[in-house]
């Protein structure tokens, strides 16, 4: 039997280009890798003895269980498709080509759904999960900050330090695992039906890392790092000279061909089994046909043929960590060029769904077994690799391509778990809408700055195209609909374009509420260069704003009270209507005192302000990273040009349903009642959503 590994710690936020940057503009702060041994033996102990122990409990359920509630419907079917736009999808139904969304509409209904504050998916689906508002699920943006040391943190998970281990010569065997949990508070839905014995099957629904423990199934989603700890690091191994570091989501490893091969090492995760935790890697061979425009790739003990410009199909590795201690992933490989360069793409190595390095479903044999059903797919959270377009690694086809192909690993498990669901309810998450609309929008907004040059680009229909899938999709799960069966069609958020990105840490710079320590010039990330004792606002994550709290924040020297509410209105005043002067346009239409939004248990890890971006505006990629300098406003000239992180009123998502319903402006933390009372349960009190009127 293999030896039980634990979790390493693969922190990144001072790490050279991979920093929490590199996905989603910056939420991976640290993450841990659990040995696949580990979670291989739990699995087989898992199995063994839920079979030896399923009779008893069958009987004892038997004996035991309450009646199951009175349900108004057999089954409930949400089919989620991130970031689908209202008025796109108006204005293609209007052009016909979207039949399906526009039977629903005529024969249910369909309104548009109001997001959350602020308009951020992790936000979003957590409301929409538990019914509730953030401060009462405590998830306010992809990121937090350390409030000892101002660095930002993932918001979603926390993982504890390994700080003992037994030596054992070269090697350090840890003497525990670190812990591992969810920082979502509130019960999500489908935990509240499997309390009434109602199953439920939850696939890849944001914000479900590590998995929740309820009756039911799930495969969790956003969050989940890849095999380096990162949400999404690419590589890419080029003879061309080492030149600028990328500044988002990829390491460059410089190569050199003799003989008309690259011999290398793919670099996977830090080995924290030997001091000073080295990477663990696979040999790596490329063998170049110039003329056939081939490269044959040994990578560890597979061997691959690539033609310039294709992308592979999922290649396994095996990292050994130690004897008797394996680490196993996937990822897909793309010669980008083979001429006077020769450069090799690898994507971000993804924990193998067969053998999980950590726990990413529930029961933590689920994964292996939609493995063995539907064969190789994407386990990280954030799988489409928008980074490496950015970075003009990669180009459209290539992310397109990586995108319709996580598409359809999610449709083969959707369709394969409604086949087998005969009461109860079914939840999946489609991301392809948000990650084609963030870099194809470019393409659709002829005044985007990026979008120039663009006029004759070969999927400047991407967009479109993308919405003719979803509606084929919604024609396909329509036509398994069953009587009893309700069917919701949601979108977390709408969509808008960002032209132009704001810098506020800047702006607070300019307007004396934030101060630099002497000698530097606020080109430090993540904010290192601030003075904290004499800064008294400050900028971090994608909408949020703090005070520099006394008692708060480590360096705090705004007095709680009446000092720091005259500064928060004093702010909120001059960020009212924000001008753009260059533009003549309105950056900022409002800051939102988070105090006024909501209430909770978890207000106090709130932002103290919720930044409303006027559309075709964001924070701007240097203020996401926590760099003070340079021009309050700028424009945004990546691929990554669509975004939603701007008033929520500007950016509602879709709510179809296959029956009327009377309520005229449904929210997104109104789903979890209703599918509570759809069931026949009556919603905790604590949820601060409304069940939809009409359909129970």
């Amino acid at each position: 039997m293999k030896i039980l590994a634990t979790l390493t710690v693969a922190s990144l936020a001072l790490l050279g280009s991979a920093t929490p940057a590199s996905a989603y503009i910056g939420p991976g702060a640290g993450f841990a890798l659990m040995s696949s041994a580990f979670v291989l033996v739990t699995t087989i102990l898992v199995v063994f003895v839920t079979l030896l122990a399923w009779p008893f409990r069958a009987l004892w359920r038997l004996l035991t269980s309450p009646a199951p509630p009175k349900a108004a419907i057999t089954r409930l079917i949400v089919v989620g498709l991130d970031g689908q736009d209202p008025k796109l999808t108006d204005q293609f139904m209007r052009e016909g080509i979207l039949p399906h969304f526009s039977a629903l509409a005529a024969t249910g209904s369909y309104r548009r759904l109001k997001t959350t504050f602020p308009s951020v998916s992790p936000v979003a689906w957590s409301s929409f999960s538990t019914g509730s508002h953030p401060a009462r699920h405590n998830i306010f943006d992809f990121l937090d900050r350390d409030r000892r040391t101002y660095l930002p943190m993932l918001s979603s998970a926390h993982i504890g330090k390994v700080d003992r281990f037994l030596k054992i010569g070269r090697y350090r065997i840890p003497l525990r695992k670190p812990e591992l949990r969810l920082l979502r508070k509130s019960k999500p839905f489908w935990t509240i039906l499997g309390e009434s014995r109602i199953w439920s099957t939850v696939l890849r629904v944001p914000i479900t890392f590590p998995p929740d423990n309820f009756y039911g199934s799930q495969l969790s989603a956003m969050c989940v790092p890849d095999l380096l700890g990162t949400q999404g690091t690419f590589l890419l191994y080029t003879t061309r000279p080492l030149g600028h570091a990328f500044k988002e989501g990829g390491l460059r490893f410089t190569v050199a061909i003799e003989n008309e091969s690259v011999t290398t090492t793919l670099h996977g995760p830090e080995n924290a089994f030997l001091d000073g935790t080295p990477p663990l890697t696979v040999p790596l061979r490329a063998r170049l046909d110039r003329g056939q425009r081939q490269v044959q790739v040994e990578l560890g003990t597979h061997t691959v043929t690539l033609t310039v410009g294709t992308l592979s199909d999922w290649i396994p590795l095996t990292f050994s960590a130690m004897p008797g201690v394996t680490v196993k992933g996937l990822t897909r490989l793309l010669v980008t060029e083979l001429g006077e360069h020769f450069s090799l793409y690898v994507s971000p190595i993804n924990l193998a769904p067969d053998a999980p390095a950590m726990p990413i479903s529930h029961p933590s044999y689920y994964a292996t077994y939609l493995a063995k059903r539907v064969g190789s797919f994407a386990t990280l959270g954030l799988a489409e690799d928008t980074w490496a377009l950015n970075e003009g690694v990669t180009d459209d086809a290539t992310f397109l391509q990586q995108t319709y192909d996580i598409d359809r690993e999610r449709e083969s498990m959707f369709f394969a778990s409604l086949d087998r669901l005969h009461r109860g309810c079914l939840v999946c998450v489609f991301d392809a809408t948000d990650r084609i609309q963030h870099m194809f929008w470019r393409d659709i907004d002829p005044g985007h700055p990026a979008g120039r040059g663009r006029e004759q680009a070969p999927h400047r229909d991407a967009i479109r195209e993308l919405y003719r899938r979803n509606d084929a999709l919604v024609g396909r799960v329509r036509e398994k609909m069953r009587d009893g069966d309700v069917l919701m069609v949601i979108s977390d958020h709408g969509f808008s374009s960002f032209r132009r990105g704001v810098n506020l840490n800047q702006w607070l710079l300019r307007e004396g509420y934030l101060a630099l320590q002497p000698g530097t010039d606020g080109s430090s990330e993540w904010l290192r260069d601030v003075d904290w004792t004499a800064t008294r606002a400050y900028a971090l994550g994608l909408t949020g704003m703090f005070l520099n709290l006394h008692g708060r924040e480590a360096n705090g020297i705004v007095k709680p009270g009446a000092e720091a509410a005259a500064l928060k209105a004093e702010i909120m005043g001059k960020l009212r209507n924000l001008a753009d002067a260059e533009k003549a346009a309105i950056g900022v239409n409002e800051a939102f005192d988070t105090t006024a939004l909501y209430s909770g248990p978890y207000l106090e890890n709130a932002p103290d302000l919720i930044i409303g971006y006027n559309a075709g505006y964001r924070t701007s990629w240097d203020c996401a990273t926590g760099m003070v300098s340079g021009p309050v406003f700028e424009d945004n000239l990546k691929p990554w040009s669509g975004d939603h992180c701007i008033d929520p009123r500007l950016v509602p998502g879709v709510f179809f349903c296959n029956r009327p319903v009377t309520t005229k402006e449904p929210s997104l933390i109104d789903i979890a009642p209703t599918a509570l009372l759809l069931f026949g349960i009556a919603p905790p009190p604590y949820m601060d959503g409304r069940p939809i009127e009409g359909l129970a």
